[in-house]
């Protein structure tokens, strides 16, 4: 729970961790809290299960896993763009200016090279964080890359015995200020 709460809390959803529990453990809406919100727990849980379940597995990771992780991230939220590459250049505002992200043209390739890279990549917390960052710099998706980064970090952390991180919104500006400045 505490891993789905923090995970969307720091892109926005407005959902409590208690609120969070009560729509994915008892299925029950929160009044005056937006749908996207409670779809967003959902496909959340949805996809750390399936990190477990590939945890479990220990098959070198690939492309399709995650898109797969994109896929169940955005399900129910945001359907029509679930696993798919972007298809429209994507920016951001950071402290020194507007970023761009690679073009749609380019994603292919990339997570080519990034797919290529994790299946020999050593289990390792540099690793999951490598990992976590290689995919924001590429931010393959229209929406929900954070999340399938955040996913990704852990899917790597659970396969080398290693807990799973949980970034809380307090430690948002330090976490988007690590990534900026890596």
């Amino acid at each position: 729970m505490e891993l789905t709460y923090t995970s969307n809390a720091i892109e926005g959803n407005t959902l409590s961790a208690a609120e969070t529990t009560l729509v994915i453990e008892h299925g029950i809406t929160i009044g005056g809290k937006p749908l996207k919100d409670h779809l967003e727990a959902i496909d959340h849980f949805a996809a750390l299960h399936y990190v477990r379940d590939l945890a479990r597995l220990g098959t070198p990771l690939g492309e399709t896993d995650i898109r797969n992780l994109h896929r169940l991230v955005m399900l129910r939220s945001n359907p029509d763009i679930a696993g798919a590459y972007a298809d429209q250049g994507r920016f951001v505002v950071t402290n020194s200016g507007r970023h761009a992200f690679p073009s749609p043209a380019e994603i292919p390739a990339l997570m080519g090279d990034l797919a290529g890279w994790l299946a020999s990549a050593p289990l390792t917390p540099g690793t999951a964080f490598v990992a976590h960052r290689r995919l924001v710099e590429i931010h393959p998706f229209n929406d929900g890359n954070g999340r399938t980064a955040r996913l990704l970090m852990n899917l790597i952390l659970l396969r080398g015995d290693y807990p799973p991180v949980a970034i809380r919104p307090a430690d948002r500006p330090a976490y988007v200020g690590a990534l900026q400045s890596a």
